[in-house]
Order: structure tokens, then C-alpha cells, then sequence
């Protein structure tokens, strides 16, 4: 089971993901003014690939937005293929 973890400050903040207690990827992002943030860099751990992690920390993403009323603007190629690819989360992109 992947646990994300959420940590956020004014400025910046990550999504780190964790399969049995050992950190298995981080997704990091800056805020862009109060209402988004961008989406900067994915990475998952060689020994975790293919088991969803990325997913996992993008859907985490796009729940924290959609909770708290912002947006994101997906930068990193990761963040960006994933939205291209899933319409059910482009509720939450920047326009």
C-alpha cells in the first residue's frame, strides 16, 4: 500500500510517497500567487517504477486542490503526460 504525505509552506511543498513506511518518490511544487501551484518535478525511486507511486502523489495533488479550491499548472513531463492523458483530473488545471 503507497501512504503520500503532504508537506506545504507559503512558498513551496511536496507530496512524498511511501510504501511500507520507507519513501518510495516525491512530487514537488511552488505556489504561483494564493489560488495554484505548479507542479515542478516528479521523481520515484528506481525500485518502486511501475508500481503507481507517481500516480498516487498526482492524485494526491489533485485532491488537495480540489479541496482547498486552487489549481495546478503541471510542469514537470510526468505531471503534464499524466494530465494530457486523464480528463476526469483536468477539472483542476489552469486554463
Amino acid at each position: 500500500m503507497i501512504e503520500v504525505k503532504q508537506t506545504n509552506d507559503e512558498k513551496h511543498g511536496s507530496f512524498e510517497a511511501f510504501i511500507d513506511g520507507i519513501s518510495a518518490g516525491k512530487m514537488t511544487y511552488t505556489w504561483a500567487g494564493e489560488e495554484r501551484f505548479i507542479i515542478d518535478h516528479t521523481e520515484v525511486g528506481e525500485e518502486h517504477n511501475g508500481k503507481g507511486v507517481g500516480k498516487e502523489m498526482l492524485l494526491a495533488a489533485v485532491d488537495f486542490a480540489r479541496k482547498n479550491g486552487k489549481k495546478i499548472i503541471p510542469l514537470c513531463p510526468f505531471a503534464k503526460a499524466s494530465f494530457q492523458k486523464s480528463e476526469e483530473l483536468q477539472d483542476v488545471l489552469v486554463n
